[in-house]
């Protein structure tokens, strides 16, 4: 539970360590038990080997005797010959006979007392009921270990005659010294691997957690207000390089959700004010023209100029109502979603009506076919064309000699592409972001809503409109959308 608690670079730093621990005590543990495996073989075959030299001492001193070979003369075969063999080999000798019972050994008679007189019936049923006749016991004594071998002594046709005894002493204080002295140096070696699995665990905790703590303070500074930079990481793993393309793209989709949202936002604060204003200024409208109308059928006309002072005075009201009418009809226009009509349409020939209305001679009209054919609402695709041309005349200065605006209607893939192109003034880098906001204009006059406008009438009938704009050279929009 704690250990969850802590950081992941100190959880791998502890984890390595405790790795190098781990497998430093499992080899001095498997080294210790192979030492003790290879200590107690090496006395089994050292015993082994000192019962066949002194077995071969034993037949030669039988093959040599002037006595009867026999169990009986036994103790007068080995008077003196036992303390011989024994002292050649310099282990102690112990003979009995048949039945465990002691008759012969080569420690001096003060000392016989601790010895066993008669063997167990253990020792006697595993010399005679085993293959190889031989019987090996383990037995530990003031805190050190012994080995007792049994095996019979044979005549010279392989009768039993007596049975062998060889007590031997492990004495592992070679060993040991050897086994502790070879643990030092390896404890050496743990100590230095230790010390380099340190750093390595330190350093590479640290790497590792580097690129984690890098996505993490990115992650915190995140938000949804503000430009946010994206992980830029040259060379980490697999795992680590998906999660920072993860993040990544999360930052890409943060920012286009950002956009259109900000987009939205803007365009709903417009819509509202828009409704307002159209709203406001159209209440006043109807009555004022019904006043004028009604003063101009009323007034006397027994004056010989009145009817040119009233008709002069109507159409200068009238004409500022419909200014206002047309102001109130922008925002309301732009307000409210075009209807889609889809009516099946020449654009060639509603793009030559649309560009009727304009007397600038400078208009170039280009389109190589006569007829295309798309469904498209006929008055929202004039205002879209006329639009667009009005902020082409707009954006070439009057001083300007060689004007020029050129429409071109064409169709690609499916798709009817309008492009109108001036060589006005262009627009300026810091402009390019807001051309299509609500309300945004360069212009001293207008309400800064046709763009914003064209844009809502294009992208409802699921088509875009781009442009591209060198300054001093002039601009173009494209305008594309489907023929169905």
């Amino acid at each position: 539970m704690y250990l969850g608690k802590l950081s992941l670079r100190l959880r791998i730093f502890i984890a390595m360590i405790l790795l190098v621990l781990l497998a430093s005590i499992l080899i001095a543990a498997v080294t210790i038990y192979q030492y003790n495996e290879e200590a107690r073989d090496y006395h089994n075959d050292r015993l082994e080997r000192k019962e066949e030299n002194i077995k071969e001492s034993i037949n030669y001193a039988i093959k040599e005797t002037t006595y009867p070979v026999s169990t009986e003369n036994i103790p007068l075969i080995f008077k003196d010959e036992i303390y011989e063999i024994a002292a050649i080999h310099k282990l102690q000798i112990n003979l009995y006979d048949l039945d465990g019972g002691l008759v012969k050994s080569s420690r001096a008679t003060f000392e016989t007392d601790s010895i066993t007189k008669c063997l167990n019936a253990e020792v006697l049923n595993s010399l005679s009921n085993t293959l190889e006749h031989r019987y090996v016991s383990t037995t530990e004594e003031n805190g050190e270990v012994y080995l007792s071998s049994y095996s019979y002594i044979t005549d010279q046709k392989f009768k039993p005659l007596a049975i062998l005894n060889l007590p031997y002493l492990e004495n592992d204080d070679f060993l040991n010294k050897e086994l502790n002295e070879f643990l030092e140096r390896l404890s050496y070696a743990y100590i230095l691997m230790l010390i380099i699995a340190i750093g390595l665990a330190y350093f590479l905790s640290k790497y590792i957690t580097k690129s984690l703590k890098t996505i993490s303070d990115k992650m915190n500074e995140t938000r949804l207000e503000k430009h946010n930079k994206k992980i830029d990481i040259e060379s980490t793993s697999d795992e680590i390089a998906a999660l920072v393309t993860s993040y990544n793209s999360m930052i890409d989709e943060l920012e286009e959700s950002a956009v259109k949202l900000a987009t939205s936002e803007r365009e709903q604060a417009w819509r509202e004010m828009a409704k307002q204003v159209a709203h406001e200024i159209k209440n006043p409208l109807t009555p004022m023209r019904l006043s004028v109308q009604s003063f101009q059928r009323k007034f006397d006309p027994t004056d010989e100029n009145i009817h040119q002072k009233v008709d002069e005075y109507s159409k200068t009201l009238i004409q500022q109502i419909d200014t206002m009418s047309s102001i109130a009809s922008a925002f309301s226009n732009f307000a409210k979603m075009p209807a889609q009509q889809n009516e099946t349409l020449n654009v060639v020939e509603i793009t030559r009506l649309a560009l009727d209305i304009f007397s600038e001679d400078y208009i170039v009209f280009q389109c190589e076919e006569n007829k295309i054919m798309a469904k498209f609402d006929r008055t929202q695709l004039i205002r879209v064309i006329t639009n667009l041309v009005k902020n082409g005349i707009q954006a070439i200065p009057d001083e300007q000699e060689d004007k020029d605006i050129v429409v071109k209607v064409s169709e690609e893939n499916q798709h009817v592409v309008i492009e109108i192109s001036d060589n006005g003034i262009g627009i300026s880098e810091e402009n390019i972001l807001k051309v299509f906001e609500p309300k945004f204009t360069t212009k001293s006059s207008g309400m800064g809503l046709g763009l914003a406008m064209v844009k809502n009438i294009v992208e409802t009938y699921k088509g875009s409109i781009t442009f591209t704009s060198q300054k001093h050279i002039g601009t173009t929009f494209k305008v594309s959308f489907p023929k169905e």
